[in-house]
């Protein structure tokens, strides 16, 4: 398998307002940078949609180490908050339906086909990749 490493975030004007993602992959010597937006959305549709833009461009199953700071998405996989989603047939704990399922069930099906490791990055500090990906997430939100 191909080592993959992803650095992604999301960003929203307003909450829910206009948003976007930004996303930078790097595997061996290139490096893809990629960004979207949506005219109404919320920050963390944002930090979904980034991941599930970059896992969709692996052409292949990848062991892929994917940095955010989104502690929603991280803490999701670290703590194995799906887990629960899928046996409560996609009830959180307080017994309602999970937010932004779409979006969940894509980013579960991309981790089924590749090998994903979330690591969670503190944002907008000193992590040049992560703030790289801040300025390609606002940037898409200027070119609505």
């Amino acid at each position: 398998m191909k080592d993959v490493t992803i650095y992604t975030d999301g960003a929203c004007s307003g909450n829910p307002g206009p948003g976007g993602w930004g996303a930078v992959l790097f595997y061996g010597e290139h490096k893809k940078e990629m960004s979207g937006a949506a005219a109404n959305t919320t920050n963390n549709r944002m930090e979904l949609q980034a991941v599930i833009e970059s896992l969709s461009v692996l052409k292949e199953p990848c062991k892929v180490t994917l940095y955010s700071d989104s502690a929603y998405l991280v803490n999701c996989f670290e703590q194995g908050w799906y887990k629960g989603w899928l046996k409560k047939g996609w009830k959180n704990s307080k017994n309602q339906p999970v937010e932004n399922q779409d979006l969940w069930k894509e980013i579960l099906q991309l981790t089924n086909k590749h090998q994903v490791q979330f690591v969670k990055v503190k944002g907008h500090a000193d992590n040049e990749w992560n703030n790289r990906c801040d300025e390609l997430a606002t940037g898409a939100i200027k070119r609505l």
